[in-house]
């Protein structure tokens, strides 16, 4: 899957220069406070909220903004009632893209995201109108230098993931999304804590673009992801090296 390994490159370089740190925070304070309301406010018996943790110290979020929003779940802050909702369409060039939010207002979430297609060149559409173009996995990313492919291997398929795959300078484990966090866990408990750990929509097809698509479409996922309502935006496209890096520059 270089292609989905470029795209995610892509994001990882424009997000480092272009999101304002609130945004992001407002985001994964409000996937704590969702997880943490789903189940116990206590990370070790609520597996959803300790991997919301870890993503959000990963990106520094500071302890007393995690706690808050814990401390929101319960009421002591927000009584807002968040749902998930999920969103499909067609971007540029014949993409399919998945949305993941999570919103108090279903009317306004999605007005925004129907905005942002109508404005980018894209269209919004039914439910399950692509989701066959993706499998919902568990992903856990570790890099190369944690341990070997064989010892991975091993450790990963005993604790019941599907698949291990060396990228790049990367080792990706794949799993069931029910079998994410017992992968994890077992994986962490023996190499460390993973660079990357999520339950996600991988596209099984993909779709190259040249560099005026790319353009559309990037400019499309950061209209979308400008929504505070809007967690995940996943889509299905790759661009060769070079488009890449005039894109990434």
């Amino acid at each position: 899957m270089a292609g989905h390994s470029q795209f995610k490159n892509i994001m990882h370089r424009k997000g480092a220069q272009d999101k304002k740190k609130a945004k992001v925070f407002n985001k994964l304070a409000r996937e704590i406070t969702v997880a943490a309301k789903q189940g116990q406010p206590d990370p070790n018996l609520n597996p959803r909220l300790r991997n919301a943790m870890d993503a959000a110290r990963k990106a520094n979020m500071p302890n007393s903004r995690i706690k808050s929003a814990i401390d929101q779940a319960a009421g002591s802050a927000d009584l807002s009632n968040y749902e998930e909702v999920r969103y499909e369409g067609r971007g540029p060039g014949g993409t399919s893209i998945i949305i993941e939010a999570l919103t108090d207002n279903r009317n306004r979430t999605a007005a925004e995201v129907r905005m942002a297609f109508t404005k980018n060149s894209g269209t919004l559409g039914e439910t399950n109108s692509v989701t066959f173009m993706f499998n919902k996995i568990g992903q856990i990313i570790f890099p190369a230098a944690a341990g070997s492919f064989d010892a991975f291997f091993e450790a990963a398929v005993e604790a019941g993931a599907e698949n291990v795959e060396a990228v790049e300078d990367t080792l990706e484990i794949t799993t069931q999304p029910a079998d994410f966090m017992a992968v994890r866990d077992a994986l962490e408990k023996k190499f460390g804590p993973p660079g990357e750990a999520a339950i996600l929509w991988k596209p099984n097809t993909m779709v190259s673009l040249g560099q005026e698509q790319a353009e559309e479409i990037i400019s499309l996922i950061d209209a979308l992801e400008d929504s505070d309502d809007v967690q995940h935006v996943y889509a299905n496209f790759e661009v060769d090296d070079a488009v890449m890096a005039k894109l990434a520059s």
